[in-house]
């Protein structure tokens, strides 16, 4: 039997009333759904976890369904014949705010929403298409629909652990989950004294029981009371719902172990993205709403999907059911060394990857960490996110510096013991310097939030630009990206925390991190291999099982190596890969996937005020007109370089103006 793919277009109209985009014309909108029927015995579907005890229709097939959203030009003859998959990070679609300087949206439909318009004008057809199957219906969410595996018709049983951390006071009631957009696995049973609820204050802590008495599985559901005289409130027990009337307090970590019910086959997810992408590049009938407009496919995936896009290749996706590359260019962004948690049973598709205070030990990091053959010093395994020279795409892999403090992304380039790791020909390894996990190219002013520096406020979107720009030529005619721009230890330019410490400024009331995000080697049980978890939380057999290592820095205490973006070339502060969690909030640890921006002073006379080691703003620029002209040597510099276009010059002065106000607190 082979693979079945239909696509359902139930919706098609105008995109961004009718406009223009050069020589690509108009674009339009299409909605709709992919429908598969998959052979759970095929070679092509080999190692999903649970396929085999999914239900099957009369031919034998398993079926599911995923949510597709496709923006293409008019007529297709106008376009560059390039399809750009967009992988939804928890189902949003993020594509045209990071490579369009757009607003955010679910819904792209207006001419606000193809912002700068740059891909647009590219030619590119953009398609979403959903592959995350634990996610609930909401907010324009991308949404994959995968059967339940029964154990003969029976229920499947097995332990889930949950992490939940809030930031406010006041949260009695969370989903199993964790989140509100996340599907829950239901627990067996409703008897608190069957499961385990722990807190703490650290990851490295103890954990301290929540008496069984003092939570519940149940949900709160509120009224205006009789005839609106008073307030009330029921506590319905839930199978999908945890309760703690004290309510949880902001900071701590809390754990829920408990057994649940009816896991999903997630490892559907990858076939979902490989068996529609392969139908819109290659299947001529009437039913392929791109039909003979596609000559290749790339994909871009942002932290969850760019280490979704990791494990794609890992997993040998990327050669479709008939054997044929399915992606000829890739760009994982801000993965760090992770894979995903998700070709598992009870596996938690959504959960972020591995920070320092925050789902620490998932499933997320495990060897191998690079696309280059490596081996395992714990296991003696030789192996490698890329093996199969006929159907691997091109890769380039791009991070900031939040991924080596966090996320373990000194991995994707070293080997097991830290030392420098070459990497293949078709691959390209990019540290984007003292730039942030989450850089909102719309973010307008600098904030704190729960942490003690204001948030890492560098732009890189004009980097995304010039790596898609790069890859279409390395895919189009051979033309070589720039070598990868990666700290090293041979150059003394990729370091030990306790390295770092010794060469990063002694700024006055600047709190440090107390060391890097290490990364455990972890025992999930005997059948963790074969995708099936046993041991929930797992034994950590080493706290530090592979070495994590982080950028040097210079002077200034931003990242000498990598890529840097215009404001880093021409800074206005120190630019961090890490910002400390302020009090209240695990005071001290390293704040997920936050940076720190820390102004320079404006002024010498404040400098010495201060005792602040850095030079101030006026020393360096003089004034605003020296800071734009900085600024714009920078972006000449990476045009020049072939990592940024020119037209991101103009973009680049035009937000230096004014002391680049109001991105940056200069006060002059």
């Amino acid at each position: 039997m082979t693979n079945r793919t239909r696509i359902e277009i139930t919706a098609r109209t105008t995109f961004a009333d009718g406009a223009e985009f050069g020589q690509a014309g108009a674009y339009e909108k299409l909605v709709g759904r992919a429908h598969y029927a998959v052979d759970p015995a095929a070679a092509a579907q080999a190692g999903i976890v649970d396929l085999d005890r999914a239900p099957r229709n009369a031919d034998g097939l398993v079926e599911f369904a995923a949510d597709v959203m496709i923006l293409k030009p008019v007529d297709m003859a106008r376009g560059n014949r390039r399809l750009f998959f967009g992988y939804g990070n928890r189902g949003n679609k993020r594509e045209l705010q990071f490579f369009n300087d757009a607003p955010p949206t679910n819904d792209p439909a207006t001419l606000a929403h193809a912002g700068n318009g740059y891909l647009f004008r590219r030619g590119y057809t953009i398609v979403w298409g959903a592959w995350e199957g634990d996610l609930l219906p909401g907010n324009g969410r991308l949404i994959l629909d995968v059967p339940v595996a029964t154990d003969g018709g029976k229920p499947i049983t097995g332990p889930v652990r949950t992490e939940i951390i809030v930031d406010k006071p006041g949260t009695t009631v969370v989903p199993l989950s964790g989140r509100a957009s996340t599907r829950s696995y239901p627990t067996v049973s409703l008897d608190p004294t069957q499961a385990t609820l722990t807190r703490r204050r650290y990851q490295g802590d103890p954990r301290i029981a929540v008496a069984a008495t003092e939570w519940a599985f149940a949900r709160v559901e509120g009224g205006s009371g009789l005839d609106n005289q008073g307030a009330e409130q029921a506590i319905i027990p839930s199978d999908t719902h945890l309760h703690l009337p004290a309510g949880f307090q902001p900071g701590w970590i809390y754990e829920l172990v408990y057994t649940a019910r009816d896991p999903r086959v997630h490892g559907l997810g990858h076939v979902a993205v490989r068996d529609l992408v392969a139908f819109l590049k290659h299947d001529t009938g009437a039913g392929n709403p791109l039909a003979g407009g596609i000559d290749k496919a790339y994909a871009w995936g942002r932290s969850q999907t760019g280490r979704c896009i990791r494990d794609f290749l890992y997993q040998g996706y990327n050669a479709d059911a008939g054997g044929r590359q399915v992606f000829e260019g890739v760009l994982p962004h801000v993965s760090g060394g992770g894979l995903m948690w998700m070709n598992h049973r009870f596996s938690l598709v959504v959960s972020p990857a591995g920070q320092q205070y925050e789902d620490h030990a998932t499933m997320a990091d495990r060897f191998p960490f690079s696309y280059a053959a490596s081996v395992d010093p714990h296991s003696g395994r030789e192996d490698a996110i890329l093996k199969r020279p006929a159907t691997d795409p091109l890769v380039l892999h791009t991070q900031s510096a939040i991924e080596y403090w966090q996320r373990r992304g000194s991995l994707v380039h070293t080997d097991a013991h830290g030392n420098d790791l070459a990497q293949p020909d078709n691959v390209r390894v990019y540290l984007w310097s003292s730039s942030q996990h989450f850089a909102d190219p719309n973010v307008r002013r600098p904030a704190k939030g729960v942490c003690r520096q204001y948030l890492n406020i560098v732009q890189t979107s004009m980097l995304f630009r010039g790596m898609l720009d790069a890859l279409d030529r390395w895919a189009t005619d051979g033309t070589p990206p720039p070598a990868s721009r990666i700290p090293l230890r041979a150059e003394g330019t990729l370091v030990t925390a306790e390295e770092w410490r010794q060469r990063f400024p002694a700024i006055p009331g600047v709190a440090q991190p107390t060391g890097v995000n290490a990364c455990p080697l972890l025992d999930f049980g005997p059948r963790a291999a074969d995708g099936i978890i046993d041991q929930e939380p797992p034994k950590v057999l080493a706290a530090e099982g592979y070495p994590t290592l982080v950028p040097a820095v210079d002077a200034d205490g931003n990242d000498v190596a990598g890529v840097r973006a215009p404001m880093v070339g021409a800074p206005l502060g120190t630019y961090t890969g890490w910002n400390i969690r302020d009090r209240g909030f695990g005071h001290g640890a390293m704040h997920e996937f936050t940076g720190s921006y820390i102004p320079f002073p404006d002024t010498e006379e404040e400098r010495d005020a201060t005792r602040d080691p850095r030079p101030s703003v006026l020393a360096r620029y003089g004034s605003p007109a020296g800071y734009a002209a900085a600024i714009e040597a920078a972006a000449r510099a990476l045009v020049a370089d072939g990592l940024m276009i020119e037209e991101d010059i103009e973009r680049s002065v035009k937000a230096a103006a004014d002391w680049g106000r109001p991105l940056h607190d200069v006060r002059l």
